[in-house]
């Protein structure tokens, strides 16, 4: 089948897409705030079944509120997720899940060939590490998942129940020969190079953790400096040292991030007793990513040992790198040239996809169309209109390519 057969329809593609964007709209631009299960997610998921019905397809909510349009038979999984960062882009996911669902629309519409979509629930981690996604793959058992906690301390258990009165069982992965998932990019290769599309050729792993430092909660005007346990000096040290320590194994593309802190009793005036913080890292090589946890817990114990404070570590999230499946891949390398003419590139992901851990369970690959000026998890995250049809023909045509 070519991808003439499939009737796709730019403008109804672009009118869902900018419809979605209003379940959560920021007010500010065109960002979006849809944390997983908040009152704004639940009613874009919502949305987003009536047209899946609407679509032909069979709508159907799991247990821990993954929305999937299943069409009749085995068939290629589309989509992403629809959630989004506490101060998120318009994008980022719902590009995805928008792009599959018109997909599927146009082949069902043409009387096939057999496309389901999914929407994936909390791939932005408001609990983990793309939760959703990962109790389905197996990757997490939901025990252990309910378990979670959110900065709140909300339990992923509390969260999920509010979508209770939707969901059924799990959707059985056998029914699908594969899943393409397609994203904005979220860095600035593609933008910076003029380049339209990008097909990946794998996706980095990651690892992410809570540490927190102990020391001596006192007040701030009468403990002397060298007699002070300070958790929030330790961490500042640890910060410093580590990028030091990481020198001799990390690569230009690898990356760390502390991007969550909490000091208590943080008051101006008391030297704070903890400071807890997140460390996340992320590599396309699983053993350099151990080597660096290894650095992680003995720098952290270093600090604490020299400043005379403990220290406890959280659980160890993380996925493995993903490399792509070579037959999905080369139908979007070909949809690609074909309506994209050396206007796009191969190039690895940097961010971490609901396709990690879908790989588990299928064959997957990724599309990727550019973040203008690289900006993602943001409210001016952004991509020219033009770039999202042109991805959107590319994820037709491989469509019709694998299952032609």
């Amino acid at each position: 089948m070519k991808e003439d057969k499939l009737k796709i329809d730019p403008d109804r593609f672009l009118s869902d897409l900018h419809k979605l964007r209003e379940f959560g709209a920021s007010g500010v631009g065109k960002g979006v705030i849809r944390p997983a299960y908040s009152d704004a997610d639940i009613a874009a998921r919502k949305w987003l079944a009536e047209q899946m019905k609407d679509a032909g397809l069979r709508v159907h909510f799991d247990p821990v509120g993954n929305l999937f349009g299943l069409a009749d038979g085995p068939s290629l999984l589309l989509g992403s997720h629809s959630d989004s960062q506490p101060e998120g882009g318009w994008l980022d996911g719902a590009l995805g899940v928008i792009a599959g669902l018109e997909v599927a629309r146009a082949a069902q519409e043409a009387g096939g060939p057999s496309v389901s979509v999914v929407s994936f629930q909390d791939e932005e981690g408001r609990f983990g590490v793309t939760t959703g996604s990962a109790v389905w793959s197996g990757q997490i058992d939901l025990q252990s998942a309910d378990t979670l906690t959110d900065d709140n301390g909300i339990t992923f258990a509390n969260a999920r129940a509010r979508m209770a009165e939707l969901s059924s069982g799990f959707v059985d992965p056998e029914q699908f020969n594969g899943y393409i998932e397609m994203h904005i990019e979220q860095g600035p290769s593609l933008y910076s190079s003029g380049i339209q599309i990008g097909v990946v050729s794998d996706i980095v792993g990651i690892r992410d953790m809570r540490i927190t430092f102990k020391g001596q909660q006192n007040h701030a005007g009468t403990t002397p400096m060298h007699l002070r346990k300070d958790a929030f000096q330790a961490l500042s040290t640890f910060n410093a040292e580590i990028k030091e320590r990481f020198a001799n194994v990390v690569t230009p593309h690898t990356v760390w991030t502390i991007g969550h802190v909490a000091l208590h009793p943080n008051a101006s005036s008391i030297v704070p007793g903890s400071a807890t913080f997140s460390m996340q890292w992320r590599d396309g090589d699983a053993d350099r990513l151990g080597r660096m946890e290894r650095i992680i817990r003995a720098t952290t114990n270093e600090v604490a040992d020299q400043m005379g404070l403990t220290v406890e570590f959280g659980e160890l999230l993380g996925l493995e790198p993903e490399t792509m499946n070579v037959n999905l891949r080369s139908a979007l390398e070909a949809g690609a040239e074909e309506i994209a003419p050396n206007n796009w590139q191969i190039l690895p992901s940097g961010a971490l996809h609901d396709a990690t851990n879908v790989a588990r369970l299928m064959p997957v690959a990724m599309l990727f169309v550019p973040s203008i000026n690289g900006i993602s998890h943001a409210f001016d995250e952004d991509t020219d209109e033009a770039d999202l049809v042109a991805g959107l023909k590319v994820l037709a045509s491989a469509v019709s390519c694998t299952l032609g």
